[in-house]
């Protein structure tokens, strides 16, 4: 399992974990959070199949990912979608968190599942999922459209692949650091029999 370390960007704290399924080396599964001038944007990557292959089309993902970083989340999709043409394509799910206003606008097409979840005292209440759309970036590109929700301060914003059982999220409760959450995560909930990510947010209000 890897591990990513914790980053903390003062109104977000974020880590990732990542499993590989056996006899590969390299993952089709990217995590990417990045800085921009109103909050941050994260994206969770799954380039089809596994190997080098699925890789390779997860990188030129991320890449053009983190060039993109400011415009929207179908603005960014919609860059990786002529990026990745000639590849096997991905599925990519973005959300983007505005700092100032407390709010998270996000999108996907396919399968990677996201959720936010609102901590109360004594249990985690799930709350709505970003609008998921068929498709494959670099393939196949729907009809996009954007859900804005708001963020309390402790909200976490939950991506995973589907190399991570989505059934977690009935069955887990997302209590520790957001490292200790993803590496619990990861670990308890990988299918074993695809590429495996989760990325963990924890939204902690404007500072």
């Amino acid at each position: 399992m890897d591990a990513r370390s914790l980053t903390d960007l003062g109104f977000l704290q974020w880590a990732s974990a990542a499993r590989t399924i056996p006899g590969e080396m390299e993952s089709g599964d990217i995590g990417v959070v990045e800085k921009v001038s109103d909050g941050a944007l994260i994206a969770v990557i799954d380039g089809l199949g596994h190997g080098s292959e699925a890789a390779k089309a997860a990188s030129v993902a991320e890449k053009k990912v983190r060039e993109c970083a400011g415009e929207s989340p179908a603005g960014i999709i919609e860059h990786c979608h002529q990026a990745l043409k000639g590849t096997r394509g991905a599925v990519i799910t973005v959300a983007h968190v505005n700092e100032q206003r407390g709010t998270v606008a996000w999108i996907g097409v396919g399968n990677v599942e996201g959720r936010i979840w609102t901590m109360v005292p004594g249990k985690s209440l799930v709350r709505q999922a970003p609008p998921l759309r068929g498709g494959v970036v670099g393939h196949h590109l729907p009809k996009l459209n954007t859900s804005t929700l708001p963020l309390v301060r402790g909200d976490l914003i939950v991506l995973s692949t589907d190399g991570i059982r989505n059934d977690f999220h009935d069955q887990f409760r997302l209590v520790g650091t957001v490292k200790q959450i993803a590496n619990e995560v990861a670990k308890d909930y990988w299918t074993g029999t695809d590429d495996a990510l989760v990325l963990v947010a924890r939204y902690l209000g404007s500072s």
